[in-house]
């Protein structure tokens, strides 16, 4: 590994945008709340019945989704005293995340599969297990995988 990598590494603190999507997210309840939501619940009682979360931890959860873009907030149409909570865009750009990281729950914590499951709805079958792939599609496992920086990945694909 080249110095200027392992330099980049060490700064990664302020460069990845893991933190910054751990931020933003929280911590088990918002993944549960985002479940809710690409379940179909817009109404706050219907993700407090449905979770059992306490009103001021949801609100505060609700709130950052807000902030974030992952949610937006608005009123319903037919009560003006009513809100929706709906995913945007960007908060259903998560359910890649979400599927992944349920499939590793199934495998590595509780080793049974969850129920209930996701599947196609043209026909029914579950889906498959989420992967890492090339940029031609091929399944990458870890020995395929290694971090080289960014100007180095843009300067490959300038030169095809």
């Amino acid at each position: 590994m080249g110095e200027k990598l392992r330099e980049q590494l060490r700064d990664m603190a302020t460069t990845c945008s893991l933190p910054a999507a751990l931020e933003a997210m929280g911590e088990r309840w918002a993944f549960l709340i985002l479940r809710a939501a690409f379940n179909g619940l817009y109404h706050f009682e219907e993700f407090q019945s449905e979770l059992g979360i306490a009103r001021n931890i949801l609100a505060n959860r609700l709130a950052r989704f807000v902030e974030h873009g992952i949610l937006e907030r608005t009123t319903c149409a037919d009560d003006r005293r009513k809100v929706e909570y709906r995913l945007t865009e960007k908060g259903y750009a998560l359910l890649p995340t979400m599927v992944a990281l349920r499939q590793w729950g199934e495998r590595w914590e509780t080793g049974v599969p969850a129920s209930p499951v996701l599947v196609d709805a043209r026909d029914g079958r579950a889906i498959r297990a989420v992967k890492v792939t090339s940029h031609d599609g091929r399944v990458l496992e870890k020995g395929d995988l290694k971090w080289v920086l960014a100007e180095d990945v843009f300067d490959e694909v300038a030169a095809e």
